[in-house]
């Protein structure tokens, strides 16, 4: 009996995903391990390995589908002695299926691979162009013109392929409203839907209020230079190293403020797991700090580096960037000097960290000296965390900041 290959739940949130690439072709040999598929989920493009072998029998849903359910049926494998006329083809109703003939069709006995299609006819027929729905809907809203292109699909039929293919080649779709001139237009993909998503929601749904306080960075960039500088250093602490581990330590000090609010329930998180908005192609990411309270700067610096690096290659595992009872935003880099964040559900806090800036301060004797100081707002979720509880954390966190060689004990 031939055994189906499911769309996997690749995080305990996931309902549905795009399968964006198959790494296997029918009358593949397929050994445990061996990738399968490239899925795109709402925050990342991972990688599907095999758990069975067989000989690949059937692809059921096409490379680019979006919307597969989870649990659906997309592929087929033969196990040893099965024939392929015993295949039974099952009827994917959540998910678009690989295009008809060899694709879906198991080999014959003598065939490796499937036959190709035939030659392309031309994909006008009697006046009228052929091509899927799906083409058109897609060649309308891009200002792809269908006569310009020969189609791949069966009999020279234009297929959502040809029309993703032939980007840039038409015209711009028109922008009639207000005279605003042509524009291009793209498709989002999963991670940005999921993101309009999510924060249209957060900030519909969630009660959002924002403290904000300014931080003296001159000890802690001073601590910095002097760690960097060592002799026989293999590592470079960052300042974003030093506000994850001041951050981790004031849950600590206030764990109140290391709180969800779900489904009518208070959760009181036991140690801080510090998300990190990290950019990368097409949205943004959060990896996790875990129990970042317990580790020392050079083991954030080293992992928040490592779990960087991989995020913006699509390589993080769902548990590294699932979860997460805090997060952080930091656009200092990109000389931003104050904003706002939208909380992520379920957490019930985001700290937004700007740019230093040289300022004027008074000192203790009210004389005007020039530090670096930092704005930093606090956003959060009033149904969890409310004023006192967000002044408190705001509290801690400056003053593990402004005296950090405490990190150094910890």
């Amino acid at each position: 009996m031939s055994i189906p290959i499911l769309m996997p739940a690749l995080s305990p949130t996931m309902t549905e995903g795009t399968l964006a690439k198959w790494h296997v072709a029918v009358g593949d040999v397929v050994k445990s391990g061996q990738i399968l598929a490239d899925i795109e989920t709402d925050k990342a493009t991972m990688e599907v390995e095999a758990v069975d072998e067989g000989v690949v029998g059937a692809l059921l849903v096409a490379a680019g589908t979006e919307g597969v359910a989870v649990n659906t049926p997309v592929a087929l494998l033969l196990e040893a002695g099965e024939t392929p006329d015993s295949l039974t083809i099952p009827t994917n109703k959540t998910a678009a299926p690989a295009a008809p003939g060899p694709v879906i069709s198991a080999p014959s006995a003598m065939a490796p691979s499937p036959a190709p299609w035939p030659a392309a006819a031309p994909a006008s027929a009697g006046g009228r162009i052929a091509a899927s729905p799906l083409a058109r809907r897609l060649a309308k809203e891009k200002g792809v013109d269908l006569s310009t292109l020969k189609g791949t699909g069966p009999r020279g039929r234009i297929v959502k392929q040809d029309i993703l293919a032939s980007k840039g080649k038409g015209p711009s779709a028109p922008a009639v409203a207000f005279g605003l001139p042509p524009a291009r237009q793209e498709k989002a993909n999963t991670m940005r839907k999921v993101i309009a998503q999510r924060l249209s929601e957060s900030k519909q749904t969630v009660p959002h209020f924002y403290l904000t306080v300014d931080v003296a960075l001159d000890a802690a960039m001073a601590l910095r230079a002097q760690l960097n500088a060592r002799p026989g250093a293999t590592y470079k602490v960052t300042l974003n190293d030093f506000i994850i581990k001041a951050m981790a330590q004031a849950l600590v000090t206030v764990p109140e403020a290391n709180a969800s609010w779900q489904d009518g329930v208070l959760h009181y998180y036991e140690w801080p797991d510090i998300s990190v908005a990290v950019a990368i192609e097409g949205g943004l990411i959060t990896p996790i700090i875990r129990r970042a309270h317990e580790k020392s700067l050079i083991d954030i610096s080293s992992e928040i580096k490592d779990l960087a690096t991989r995020a913006k290659a699509g390589k993080l595992l769902p548990e590294e960037f699932q979860g997460g009872t805090f997060s952080l935003s930091n656009l200092g880099m990109f000389g931003i000097s104050h904003f706002a964040a939208i909380v992520n559900p379920p957490q019930g806090g985001i700290l937004a960290v700007g740019a230093g800036e040289r300022r004027f301060v008074p000192d203790e004797r009210d004389q005007p000296v020039v530090k670096t100081v930092m704005s930093c707002t606090l956003s959060v979720d009033h149904r969890v965390v409310d004023g006192a509880v967000g002044a408190a954390f705001l509290s801690a966190f400056k003053a593990n900041l402004e005296a950090p060689l405490w990190f150094l004990l910890d």
